[in-house]
């Protein structure tokens, strides 16, 4: 053999050896990176092979699998009900993914967690049966808030205080998720991108606004765990009215009648006197007030219900009268539906809050559970004798005070009103805020609820917590009592 091919057939070998070592490199090493990348179309063609699991509420089946007609997807995500439940489900698209329950447990959904594999599974490569998500919600709960906003834009978020299981999540205005998909819903696609409402947006848990009136629970928790007051009953030192410290503004009560000069706790949660919370925030400063609302569960950047909740904040950094501000729920303080859900149900529980989830259990296709979520896993909040004289400041505001449309006859319910600025100098529509706890001591069965509605179509003299937002409330502990 001459040089010329020595030297060309060691340089083929070569290539072979280099093509060799390439192609165990891509099977060995990048296959799971390749399989798993968002543009291998395989992966959606998998998911999509076969009817899907189902999202369940109490007991059945709000999700279903159609047959496609046509393409290389053979199966697409149904909806029952799906307005009613989008606020749960979230979507489960062909085209543009998946959120909320549908994103969180996709590979589940789909038979490919490895959680759902058998022995024989792994060695075939076969995908597994689908699995199921369980969720806690109650049927008539979540019909009964869906039901109450009706056209309004707002949300509802209901919960159990001692277990911590969500009952009711709604969003509005919402959307049918079946309308997304399918790959050829484009239309419905770009509409609902460019919904001024937002539809999307689970307002429940993703829309954190100016809690108003309903963060003084807050503010009269750290009252009386720092010892500010001994009682709700305990008279104040509060004048009416109240110059913002360090400024000439005055702030003023809604109602120049009610009785919020020097008045006790009990009092100003019953009329909502601005002058009282005002100074009370003024006269704990922001550090202990900032203590309490994380307590409750403010400043969580990992709020999961397993949806990831957008964190509710109390601000930094404040002058004497913007920390006297906060004490009205005001200035920079947001709070989302589920946070203000969550005050309620710590106060309803003697102080403890239990850790809220809207799943109970992961199952696989024949029953089987696959994880698990714990009812009560609870933390302490405030004492037991906090929480039961701000029990009965709240039954105080609902029988005799700005709550009276959260009664229910034969059950215990306490609450507070929120009236929320929007805007530079509230140019917007305010808030219509309500966050309430019901107790049916006959049936031992408990509910702490939060209602906000961002707009009714009402005039601004018209909107109010309890004329806007405590109706809802009603209407779902009604139904988690009566469940």
């Amino acid at each position: 053999m001459n040089k010329t091919i020595r030297r060309t057939s060691v340089f083929c070998l070569l290539l072979v050896l280099a093509l060799l070592v390439r192609a165990s490199w891509v099977q060995v090493y990048d296959a799971k990176a390749l399989a798993d990348n968002d543009n291998n179309r395989r992966n959606t063609i998998a998911q999509y092979a076969r009817p899907l699991g189902d999202i369940i509420v109490a007991g059945s089946p709000v999700t279903g699998s159609q047959r496609t007609e046509s393409g290389d997807l053979a199966y697409k995500r149904t909806y029952t009900d799906g307005e009613l439940y989008a606020a749960v489900t979230g979507y489960g698209s062909q085209a543009y993914g998946s959120t909320q329950l549908e994103g969180i447990y996709g590979p589940v959904l789909d038979g490919t967690d490895d959680r759902l594999k058998n022995a024989s599974d792994v060695i075939t490569g076969e995908a597994a049966a689908p699995g199921d998500v369980l969720t806690t919600i109650d049927p008539d709960v979540q019909k009964a808030a869906y039901g109450a906003l009706g056209d309004d834009k707002g949300a509802a978020v209901a919960m159990d205080p001692k277990t911590g299981r969500i009952l009711g999540m709604v969003s509005t205005p919402s959307y049918d998720p079946s309308t997304i998909s399918g790959t050829t819903d484009q239309d419905a696609w770009q509409k609902l991108l460019a919904d001024p409402d937002k539809s999307l947006v689970n307002r429940a848990l993703r829309q954190p606004l100016a809690p108003g009136s309903t963060f003084k629970l807050v503010v009269a928790s750290a009252a009386l765990e720092n010892g500010l007051y001994d009682s709700v009953d305990q008279a104040t030192d509060s004048p009416d009215p109240y110059t913002l410290p360090g400024t000439t503004t005055v702030l003023s009560n809604e109602s120049a009648s009610a009785p919020c000069e020097n008045a006790t706790l009990r009092t100003a949660l019953q009329y909502s006197c601005n002058n009282v919370f005002a100074k009370v925030a003024a006269d704990l400063g922001q550090e202990k007030l900032r203590a309490m609302a994380e307590k409750f569960g403010f400043d969580t950047e990992k709020l999961d219900v397993p949806v990831r909740a957008s964190a509710s904040v109390y601000p930094k950094e404040m002058d004497s009268a913007q920390t006297a501000l906060t004490g009205i729920g005001q200035f920079e303080v947001t709070a989302t539906p589920m946070q203000m859900a969550m005050v309620s149900a710590a106060l309803a529980d003697g102080g403890e809050l239990a850790a809220p989830h809207m799943v109970s259990s992961v199952t696989d296709a024949k029953g089987a559970t696959l994880q698990e979520y714990p009812d009560g896993d609870t933390e302490r909040v405030v004492s037991e004798s906090t929480a039961a004289q701000l029990r009965s400041a709240m039954v105080t505001v609902v029988e005799d005070g700005t709550g009276t449309n959260a009664r229910i006859d034969g059950a215990e319910v306490g609450g507070k009103t929120g009236t929320a600025q929007n805007g530079v100098g509230n140019e917007n529509t305010p808030y219509a805020w309500f966050t309430s706890y019901a107790k049916d001591d006959a049936s031992g069965k408990e509910v702490a609820v939060a209602v906000v509605v961002e707009d009714s179509g009402a005039a601004r003299s018209e909107v109010s917590g309890n004329g806007l937002a405590a109706p809802v409330a009603r209407k779902m502990m009604e139904a988690a009592l009566a469940g």
